[in-house]
């Protein structure tokens, strides 16, 4: 833009004798003429000359420059009249309007938007350039959508005072596709195989939704550095890819792309050395190492030795370890040796930690999850620890830990915690749909981080025509330093069971009571509590003969003194994508021998997370139940254990598995089995892990004495699930189908539930 002005400068002052002709004079007045819409004084204000100077031809020249590269005229010419000045300008039109036609793929203030940043904008200084400028941009946006076609066109058209409207006539196109990819070069694994390893594809039936029949030179890359992988990691040590080429059809519809590789021979490893101070002694180092004589050359266990390596000397504080692999190469015998020379570098300590991004929640809530402290030596278990703490907070949408060095020192670190957090208030609902009873729901709110402290609170408010419940609870996670927590509750309870697949009773229960937690070990805990509560039980017109007895032998009033006694271990690496890692928990809730009932419940949970691959996820789930009386009294029935629902065997009816009465409904029992598989997967074309898509199976049966034929025994589902951590809470779909439904059985196939955040 500069070389055109320059040169539209040179042809006007050419053509411009007289400018070049003046006869130095002393400036007695200076007059603009030809503005519109600038002030003089703005023309004033970049004139390089004043009055009351001399004006030569030099200085004639600057002038004119000044007003050039102010970008307001298109021309400007010099006169002097009797010691004046005159300043001719022609200025540059302004933009009335931008019109955009055509347009389909992108909102249009979004485009208007981003042409402000190319120049290019309503009430502003026209220029041919910055229109130029907004044409390329614009076509670039669809280039990146694949629609190579687009075709884009400008008219500006002159209007009154100076303005001019322009108006972009856009073409979209049609997306243009992959046609073919073909692979050169490859020997030792058929095109086929390597192709179904690439995100890019011919179009198949899910391109509508993935688009990875549309070409991208980031997805490509990332597919070159796949099959690179695959080769580095299958022993092919001088795996090459010589080319890519990307072609197109005149027509902008069809893409080929062609790649070049080079295989090269198979190695295998001839042997593997460990050389350097390891500190540590040499066999615990050689321990770590993944890769052995005799094997493929494997890059990925050759990486992850050095990973291990440098973790372990971590571990004692050497956080600027070096551990190399260097290869020695017999291309006659296709082996490879390697020596891994380790350097520990200095020792390193923490002198900071920072915490950033918590505008919510206080710095002692995230510092009294770090097991890495300031002052001690760096420790990478603690750092990863501490990091996983935090995550399990659950108060954060992302948690990142950076430990850079500080500057000027060798030996010294800080640690930089960046938070992002996210909503810990909840309105919780859940809701099935079912012939018998349509649609059903339920809720809560609570808070996880009330006021930033890191306690919890929660209050239950359900006027359903089933279930009223009001409930209060509060627990203080850290009650002392040491990390003991204590929690309190008091709850007021409803039931009316004539419309539910229960059996028929009401009850209105209140308690209250008191638990603590104490940590035993750095996942590990143990829960004990004491409560009390009192239940009065109600006899509908269609209540069993087995309520019914049990309320002429017991009573309708029945008060307990209970203490709760648990354990729990959590060692995911998440609490919000888990990746890997076990929950376990186990329960007991006993009724003292104090006031009217006698009864125990032990309950045990076992969850368990393994990493398929990168994005692949397994878990299973088992639970085990088992309940009842003591002292000469049974359980009561308004304990037993129920399933199916959500949570349990998904595709029946909530609590409708297990012994049924006379007319049908649950009686629920006193042991209870429940199990699940559910492989987790990234939903397909949707990078972020917020939503995943699963499919699982479900088991479970509850048991009690008396059943009924045919009432009892396992149940099975199988079905797809979806979780979405959306903004405004997780939201869970299923849809399961019943492997072995019985005739009595009561199906619930659809369910969901949502969380609302605030």
């Amino acid at each position: 833009m500069k070389l055109k002005k320059l040169v539209g400068l040179f042809s006007l002052l050419c053509i411009s004798p007289v400018t070049w002709a003046i006869q130095p004079f002393k400036i007695t007045d200076i007059r603009v003429e030809g503005i519109q819409r600038t002030e003089p004084g703005t023309v004033f204000s970049y004139l390089p000359v004043k009055v009351g100077e001399t004006l030569d031809d030099q200085r004639a020249a600057e002038a004119i420059r000044a007003l050039y590269a102010t970008g307001f005229f298109k021309d400007v010419r010099l006169e002097v009249e009797q010691g004046v000045l005159i300043v001719l300008v022609r200025e540059r039109p302004s933009i009335a309007s931008i019109q955009l036609n055509g347009i389909k793929d992108f909102p249009a203030q979004q485009l208007k938007d981003n042409m402000k940043y190319a120049g290019l904008a309503e009430a502003r200084i026209f220029d041919k350039g910055a229109l130029d400028k907004a044409v390329q941009d614009l076509k670039r946006q669809y280039v990146a959508r694949g629609k190579y076609a687009v075709s884009v066109k400008t008219t500006v058209t002159e209007l009154e005072r100076n303005r001019v409207a322009i108006v972009f006539n856009v073409v979209e196109g049609e997306v243009s596709k992959i046609k073919q990819i073909n692979l050169v070069g490859n020997k030792a694994y058929p095109e086929d195989e390597l192709l179904d390893m690439l995100k890019l594809s011919t179009p198949d039936w899910m391109s509508w939704f993935s688009k990875n029949d549309q070409y991208s030179k980031q997805k490509l890359s990332a597919d070159m550095e796949t099959i690179r992988s695959f080769y580095m990691d299958s022993g092919y040590l001088e795996f090459g890819i010589d080319s890519t080429q990307v072609s197109i059809t005149p027509d902008k519809k069809d893409i080929y792309i062609t790649i070049n590789l080079t295989e090269g021979p198979k190695y295998t490893v001839s042997e593997v050395g460990v050389a350097g101070n390891t500190l540590v002694p040499k066999p615990e180092i050689e321990a770590l190492v993944q890769i052995k004589p005799g094997d493929t050359f494997s890059r990925k266990s050759l990486t992850e030795t050095t990973r291990l390596i440098s973790d372990r000397l971590g571990k004692d504080g050497y956080a600027f370890a070096n551990v190399n692999a260097i290869p020695e190469i017999n291309k006659e015998k296709h082996q490879v040796a390697f020596n891994i020379v380790v350097d520990p570098g200095q020792r390193v300590y923490i002198r900071r930690i920072n915490i950033a991004g918590n505008d919510k929640t206080r710095d002692e809530v995230i510092r009294r999850e770090f097991r890495q402290v300031e002052g001690a030596w760096f420790d990478v278990d603690k750092i990863k620890k501490s990091k996983q703490r935090t995550d399990k907070l659950n108060f954060f949408a992302a948690v990142n830990v950076e430990t850079p060095p500080v500057p000027g020192t060798n030996d010294q670190m800080d640690v930089d915690v960046s938070v992002e957090e996210k909503s810990t208030g909840n309105i919780s609902v859940g809701a099935g749909y079912s012939g018998g009873e349509g649609l059903t729901f339920t809720g809560g709110v609570s808070q996880a981080n009330l006021f930033g402290s890191g306690n919890h609170a929660a209050v239950q408010l359900n006027t359903g025509k089933i279930n009223q419940v009001y409930s209060f609870s509060y627990t203080n996670p850290y009650y002392t330093d040491e990390g003991v927590s204590r929690g309190f509750n008091l709850f007021k309870r409803n039931t009316d069971s004539r419309s539910t697949s229960v059996t028929q009773y009401s009850s209105h229960t209140m308690g209250g009571g008191v638990n603590f937690g104490v940590p035993i070990a750095e996942d590990e805990s143990i829960r004990y509590g004491l409560s009390v509560e009192e239940t009065q039980l109600g006899i509908l017109p269609n209540s069993p003969a087995r309520i019914v007895d049990y309320v002429n032998t017991f009573g309708a009033t029945n008060r307990n003194l209970l203490g709760t006694v648990g354990w729990g271990r959590d060692s995911r690496d998440s609490a919000i994508y888990t990746t890997e890692g076990t929950v376990q928990s186990a329960f007991m809730e006993w009724a003292l021998p104090v006031l009217d009932m006698r009864y125990y419940k032990l309950n045990y949970q076992h969850q368990w997370y393994y990493p398929v691959s990168q994005d692949v996820i397994l878990m299973f789930n088992g639970e085990a139940g088992v309940a009842g009386g003591y002292g000469g009294k049974e359980l009561p029935f308004f304990k037993n254990f129920y399933a199916g629902g959500t949570g349990s065997v998904r595709g029946f009816e909530a609590n409708s598995l297990g012994p049924r009465d006379a007319a049908g409904a649950s009686l629920g029992g006193d042991r209870r089995v429940v199990g699940s598989a559910e492989l987790l997967v990234p939903f397909p074309g949707i990078k972020e892990k917020s939503v995943r898509l699963s499919g699982f199976i479900d088991g479970g049966a509850v048991y009690g004495p008396g059943d009924q034929p045919g009432t009892a025994g396992l149940r099975y589902s199988s079905g797809v699930a979806l979780t979405w951590l959306s903004p405004i809470g997780p939201i869970k779909f299923s849809y399961a189908v019943p492997l072995n439904k019985q005739p009595v059985d009561r199906l619930q196939k659809f369910q969901f539930s949502l969380g609302s955040m605030f």
